[in-house]
């Protein structure tokens, strides 16, 4: 006979005792735990060809260090031989009991979930998907009836599998992007010692964060104990300026949102009278029929808003650049380090920076939609739909999302799925959302061709880059990626006023990387291409028969079927391989200084673009391939470069048909 240790834990009431009873029945005793004043019922039965030890845990709502029994519960999971837990939860109050779950799935317990009470859940109109609750949380899902013992064969059944296959549990968590990001940090530290590893270290980061008496302890005997507490000092006083909340608050909230977007995903409720707030609101914002047009009424509120509160500092920006060009040139005798000065640096830089306003509250919109709880919503709602549309489920929204920021940290977000074919995919998708590098190249655009329509215009482009990244990811599923993807857990936190300090600090997190790219890359950038535009010595500054001249008209060609076939836009499009705000600075290092009130770059722009072949040049900007950063990113999550130059292939290929088509159609169309 093959012995198995097997814990049963769960909250108080929900039924535990009464299957440990009807497995045991008289072959049972209760004692104390070794050392504690807390008592311990241990049982055994046989099943099969099987022997169980059955230890009845103490009911506990969480696993802190606040009552003893609470410890007694986590040591013997992490502690005991234990091979399997069984959690018992009420399937009526899944919100209230899965909080436990949760915190066992931190510990890495080997976890199978048991959904006692499930007559009551009925009568309250609540239809649980097994299967899919079951693939959501990565551990297997069983009804019981404890009163009857139904169930409780299937139960040891799957508990004898699971004891041979152990799962780690913690795995599955999804805590949001800033929470997560924090952990991972303080988990590095963790993992540089192996004393430390006998829980899973987000286990043990989390604990650090709660300041839990029995974990500091342990950490303080760790080598690595000095630069872990600092980092965790330093990542509690930074969710608390963010959140405005003690860090156990907003960790207990990363639980509950995780606890929530799994209900949401796995079970039917009815309508009840006594709906908290959220529910309510979730009503509207996540109703399969009105969910996304709100999505795109809230997206173009916020470019309204965007350009109605930044183009006039834009503008004036714009124009202090202008001046300062023209007093600088008015000191600086010599022609070539004038131009040097005021064409390459300030009018590339310059041309750049002018449209920080823009970003800047584009950047305090989204982080005021995400802090409030919105943007969760819309990916929640997203998932449905793209899950429908590419058969491409949950996780993948994650990069998709960050893609809006920036690239790189959007390819990294795809370790989060644990399917190595839903990771590529994902990878290729990322591309084509539109980066805010790109978004100076749609201001200066739209500032000059589409000014009574700018919010239309804008949101128009990002809603094109969602759009032919399904078209794109659905091919690709059907020819290179068969088969459903893994589900997952989208979070949904509860609405509340996002904290003034956090906005703040949100918005100047992904601001300070914007002026960090524009003195460096942007900067080294625009003096290549202004001593491209002036070599050979005596050519007219950025003329034809300038390098860079050359180079554009040998290039040219090829776009001209997209409504661009200038040097000037061609050499814009090679430079913004390197960055996307490289094509802007470009542009300004290519306009000079305008003679007229209008700036160099606008002028360029008005000289070179209509109406329609601007449009098609910022599609094709959205949609071709991503500066090096992300194409090193992909190269590296790869471990090659078979899959990043795809990406580049897939992305230019696409870039070139949506653009011919957007060009040619619109000429036919009398738009030319």
């Amino acid at each position: 006979m093959v012995k198995l240790i097997v814990g049963l834990a769960g909250n108080p009431n929900v039924g535990k005792t009464t299957v440990f009873n009807e497995l045991t029945g008289m072959h049972q005793h209760v004692g104390n735990w070794p050392g504690k004043t807390v008592e311990q019922a241990k049982g055994h039965f046989s099943h099969g060809e099987y022997d169980y030890d059955i230890i009845d845990l103490p009911g506990n709502y969480a696993l802190s260090a606040h009552s003893i029994e609470e410890i007694v519960s986590r040591d013997f999971i992490v502690d005991e031989d234990s091979d399997v837990i069984i959690n018992v939860v009420d399937a009526s109050n899944l919100e209230r009991n899965l909080y436990l779950t949760v915190q066992m799935m931190e510990l890495g317990a080997n976890l199978i979930l048991a959904l006692n009470m499930n007559d009551y859940a009925k009568k309250r109109g609540h239809i649980i998907n097994i299967d899919l609750m079951s693939e959501l949380l990565g551990f297997p899902v069983v009804e019981i009836n404890a009163k009857t013992g139904d169930g409780l064969d299937e139960l040891f059944n799957i508990v004898e599998k699971q004891a041979e296959k152990p799962i780690d549990t913690s795995e599955k968590l999804a805590y949001g992007a800033e929470l997560k990001g924090h952990l991972e940090d303080m988990q590095e530290l963790i993992e540089e010692d192996e004393n430390l590893l006998n829980v899973p270290s987000v286990w043990t980061a989390i604990k650090l964060l709660e300041k839990d008496s029995i974990v500091i302890q342990k950490v303080q005997k760790s080598p690595q104990s000095s630069s872990i507490f600092i980092e965790s000092d330093k990542v509690s006083k930074h969710l608390y300026d963010i959140y405005n909340e003690n860090v156990e608050e907003v960790i207990a909230s990363a639980r509950y949102a995780f606890i929530d977007g799994l209900v949401a995903e796995a079970v039917e409720m009815p309508d009840i009278e006594d709906e908290s707030i959220s529910d309510k609101i979730d009503k509207i914002v996540t109703n399969r029929i009105l969910a996304i047009p709100i999505f795109l009424v809230v997206m173009f509120v916020m470019f309204s808003l965007t350009y109605a509160v930044g183009s006039p500092f834009q503008e004036l920006i714009e124009k202090g650049f202008i001046l300062l060009s023209e007093f600088v040139a008015s000191f600086i005798p010599n022609p070539y380090l004038a131009s040097f000065i005021c064409d390459g640096v300030i009018g590339g830089v310059g041309g750049v920076i002018s449209f920080l306003p823009i970003i800047v509250i584009m950047f305090l919109c989204l982080s005021i939609l995400e802090d409030c709880g919105y943007l969760a919503r819309a990916a929640f709602t997203m998932d449905i739909f793209m899950h429908k549309l590419v058969g491409l489920h949950g996780k993948a929204f994650i990069p998709m999302i960050l893609g809006f920021g920036c690239g790189v940290p959007a390819i990294m977000a795809t370790r989060v799925l644990e399917n190595e074919n839903d990771r590529k995919l994902a990878m290729m998708l990322v591309p084509f959302m539109s980066c805010t590098a790109r978004l100076p190249i749609y201001a200066i655009f739209i500032a000059a061709f589409f000014k009574d329509h700018n919010a239309i215009v804008l949101l128009s482009i990002y809603i094109l880059g969602i759009i032919v990244a399904l078209i794109v990811v659905a091919i690709l599923k059907r020819i290179l990626f068969k088969g459903l993807s893994t589900p997952f857990v989208m979070e949904l936190p509860t609405y509340k006023i996002p904290a003034l300090k956090g906005v703040l600090l949100h918005t100047w997190e992904k601001v300070k990387g914007f002026l960090k790219k524009a003195g460096t890359v942007i900067l080294a950038c625009s003096m290549v291409l202004w001593a491209l535009s002036i070599l050979p010595l005596g050519v007219k500054y950025g003329s034809s028969e300038s390098i860079l001249g050359m180079i554009g008209n040998f290039i040219a060609p090829i776009f001209a079927p997209l409504g661009f076939g200038t040097w000037q836009a061609a050499v814009a499009i090679i430079a913004g391989l390197s960055a996307k705000e490289v094509i802007v600075s470009t542009f300004g290092t290519l306009g000079g200084v305008s003679e007229d009130d209008e700036s160099g770059i606008t002028h360029l722009i008005h000289d070179t673009f209509t109406p329609l072949s601007a449009y098609s040049f910022m599609a094709f900007t959205l949609l071709y391939t991503p500066c090096f950063g992300t194409i090193g990113a992909i190269k590296h999550e790869t471990n090659g470069y078979k899959w990043a130059l795809m990406m580049c292939a897939i992305t230019i290929i696409t870039a070139y048909v949506v653009s011919f088509l957007i060009y040619n159609i619109g000429v036919l169309a009398g738009f030319g």
